[in-house]
């Protein structure tokens, strides 16, 4: 199963459009046009297919949990209790 058809059965499962798609990987800094996007799900032998490489995927799995979940509380920086 390639890097395409995980993302393509993902945004199925997830009943997600394109456009949310573009959001999600610029939730993580991750530049993607929506076209580029397009690319992704097209056929392998279509002309404009583009693979999906793994730095997208890692991506997209990275915004997706910001997206379902929120970002990532901050924490208080906790004070080193061994000052003498």
């Amino acid at each position: 199963m390639t890097n395409n058809d995980i993302l393509k059965k993902l945004r199925v499962a997830l009943q997600l459009r394109n456009d949310q798609i573009v959001d999600i990987l610029g939730l993580v800094n991750f530049k993607m046009s929506e076209s580029e996007v397009n690319a992704l799900f097209r056929a392998e032998d279509h002309p404009k297919y583009m693979s999906c490489g793994d730095q997208v995927l890692r991506n997209f799995l990275n915004g997706l949990i910001i997206y379902k979940r929120g970002p990532r509380p901050i924490t208080p920086i906790q004070e080193d209790k061994n000052t003498d």
